[in-house]
């Protein structure tokens, strides 16, 4: 018999998911960006949480704080080089918050003592995600948010089933126990697959379609990392989920955590595959 987790996490998705792909494809640019935008908002009154802000007013003004970045940047998303720098800074965190997954236990008290460095993260987490996937979707096309949806979702589903018939070894245990690199493997089989169906489809042939295979399971392996950041932040936090909006998922921020740190190499490596910038 399923697990009552796993019967809300999959009833959950496939709520979500229909929507999420005629937000996607039907949406004008403008409306998607608002729609993401409010994802990236609840998003931000989790991090905002874990970032040490306990009253509702203090974590609405950080809000309402990245709302106002995202209604200033949106003007120039329409050209390639503003939301590629601002994915590249991005990149630059997520080397950064690797090290220190690497490295934790050891440093923690820098963020416990630091709690404005934790909501500065939360500007360079969330504001490139929303920036890459408006981008995305305004310069390119539709087609590659819902191909970067399908990589995202696949290796969380990859992760989560190979994990379970096969995990053994552990990926980064202090960090989250639960995750392996049987795990992993399955993400990138179930990535890697994504990539060869979608490539052609996005007309990607012959090395263009290594390439960006290549680059999708680049993705995959960064997604990992959004996912174990996020965790890391909760347990320096002492908070299991970032909320509980979704049942069987937890928090949008516990959603999105893949989805923060793939945005922005997906679109950095498209930008550069494509000549965009």
């Amino acid at each position: 018999m399923a697990e009552p987790a796993l019967v809300q996490r999959v009833i959950t998705a496939l709520i979500l998911a229909p929507l999420a792909v005629w937000g996607i494809l039907s949406l004008p640019n403008l409306w998607f960006a608002v729609g993401v935008g409010a994802i990236c908002g609840l998003a931000a009154w989790e991090w905002a949480r874990i970032g040490g802000l306990t009253s509702g007013a203090a974590r609405a003004a950080y809000v309402v704080g990245v709302g106002a970045v995202m209604l200033l940047l949106y003007p120039y998303m329409f050209n390639a080089r503003a939301p590629f720098a601002i994915a590249v800074i991005a990149l630059v965190w997520w080397v950064a918050a690797l090290l220190a997954v690497v490295r934790y236990p050891s440093g923690s008290g820098f963020w416990q003592r630091r709690r404005g460095v934790i909501l500065g993260a939360g500007l360079l987490v969330l504001v490139p995600t929303w920036s890459s996937l408006v981008a995305l979707h305004g310069v390119l096309s539709p087609a590659f948010v819902l191909v970067l949806a399908l990589l995202v979702w696949g290796a969380d589903t990859g992760a989560y089933f190979a994990g379970r018939a096969y995990g053994h070894y552990k990926l980064a245990p202090a960090v989250s126990p639960g995750k392996t690199w049987e795990g992993l493997w399955g993400a990138l089989t179930v990535t890697g697959a994504i990539a060869i169906a979608a490539g052609p489809w996005l007309g990607a042939q012959g090395l263009a379609l290594w390439l960006f295979t290549g680059l999708c399971l680049a993705t995959t392996l960064i997604s990992v990392l959004g996912d174990l950041v996020e965790s890391m932040f909760k347990r320096l936090s002492g908070v299991k989920d970032s909320g509980s909006l979704l049942p069987g998922h937890g928090g949008i921020l516990d959603r999105i955590d893949s989805l923060s740190a793939a945005a922005p190499l997906f679109l950095v490596g498209l930008f550069l595959l494509v000549g965009s910038v």
